[in-house]
């Protein structure tokens, strides 16, 4: 088939990437692909349902880290909003955290971005005849390090630290008593084996928890 001919029916992909150099080079390599045309590019994940509401892509493509919202938490709005538009991730960290939670959100796929647009191309294919394509050694590595000791609420009081918050500042913040908030950063530092929250930030970054 040549490069320039492109079937009636293309699959129709949605890119959101907060960094406009490699969001370009993916949507003008994905372009080349006979069967795939870039309908939507996006920089921040608040505005990523509006736009697949608005395209109706077959898939979007998702960074994990992007302004305004992550690719995950669009994702689990997506698996509501938009059911018919198949997520695959497509990140720079490849955490097993991250996949863990990319697969309770609803994602059919999670790749890291140092493969090539071939495998890139075949994986979007296969997400849409409804396969779930992960990474081997990510998938191996998430096996090994198993589920996150966390509960929602330690995540929740961890990220709200992220900042340099004060205990009143995060218990005013998460509508929390200050002794709530002391329990709740106690219990996430001992989980994670560390001396402070800010190191306890930082171990649950590096693992994809938060």
């Amino acid at each position: 088939m040549p490069r320039d001919h492109r079937p009636a029916r293309s699959i129709r992909v949605l890119l959101a990437e907060d960094q406009q150099m490699m969001r370009g080079a993916l949507a003008l390599l994905l372009g080349m692909e006979p069967d795939i045309q870039v309908v939507a590019q996006v920089a921040a994940g608040d505005v990523i349902v509006d736009a697949v509401l608005t395209h109706r892509p077959d898939v979007a493509l998702l960074d994990i880290e992007l302004p305004g919202m992550s690719g995950l938490d669009a994702a689990a709005e997506l698996r509501d909003q938009a059911p018919d538009c198949r997520v695959l991730i497509l990140t720079t960290f490849g955490r097993p955290g991250y996949l863990r939670r990319a697969m309770e959100a609803g994602a059919a796929g999670f790749l890291v971005k140092d493969g090539p647009v071939e495998e890139l191309a075949a994986s979007i294919r296969r997400v849409l005849t409804g396969e779930t394509v992960i990474d081997p050694a990510l998938a191996a590595a998430a096996l090994s390090a198993g589920p996150s000791p966390l509960t929602g609420r330690e995540c929740d009081v961890l990220r709200a630290s992220t900042d340099g918050a004060t205990v009143a500042d995060i218990a005013d913040r998460l509508h929390l008593s200050e002794s709530t908030v002391r329990n709740y950063l106690s219990s996430a530092i001992g989980k994670t084996g560390t001396r402070n929250r800010m190191e306890a930030v930082r171990a649950a970054r590096q693992q994809g928890w938060l």
